[in-house]
């Protein structure tokens, strides 16, 4: 199924190891393995430490016209993670005397469920809310940008309109001294 990350080897850019294991959990609560694999299987937490670790934002509403204003809106992301993180675990230990991660299934699928849903929505939940909305931008982003979940859309690429896409036909070109052939591709079926 093409290259994916183990995220037992991988070392967060930016979260500490239990907030990752917490995306990580999130993400895959989001969209889970079922026909197709879930968010863990599709490497989802890496984008998203990568992604906040550069600060880089899925969806904002600020409007960015300079670089001042895209470090701005990237420390605005990292921020609202780890504020964010804390809030369902501040939830989780309002309402369950534990944190989320150690709370039950149920448990952790009624407090999402509270920030997800509108006719669930409770009066003291908007920062969490906008959290939620927020991770929810970037599993969605970072599930349907890998090759697991384009193919869970059925999604041909461009193979409907170009099936073989022909390689470079000047190899020798001192520019691509370092490139490195993909294994068992050759000039005249590199993808």
């Amino acid at each position: 199924m093409g290259l994916q990350l183990q995220s037992q080897a991988y070392k967060p850019l930016f979260f500490s190891t239990g907030q990752f294991r917490m995306v990580e959990h999130l993400a895959e609560m989001i969209i889970p393995e079922d026909e197709n694999p879930g968010a863990r299987q599709a490497g989802v937490a890496e984008f998203i430490d990568f992604m906040v670790a550069n600060r880089v934002p899925v969806n904002t509403s600020r409007d960015i016209r300079s670089t001042d204003d895209a470090i701005a809106a990237g420390n605005e992301v990292q921020n609202t993670f780890v504020a964010g993180l804390g809030w369902i675990n501040a939830r989780s230990r309002s309402l369950y005397s534990r944190e989320f991660m150690q709370s039950t299934p149920a448990e952790q699928n009624r407090l999402l469920e509270e920030l997800a849903y509108k006719e669930k929505f409770q009066p003291t939940t908007e920062a969490g809310r906008a959290f939620f909305q927020m991770m929810r931008d970037y599993t969605v982003v970072g599930y349907y940008t890998t090759k697991v979940g384009l193919e869970s859309l059925g999604y041909p690429g461009l193979r409907t309109s170009w099936p073989q896409m022909p390689g470079c036909p000047h190899t020798d070109d001192p520019e691509h001294r370092n490139l490195r052939e993909a294994p068992g591709a050759s000039v005249s079926n590199r993808l």
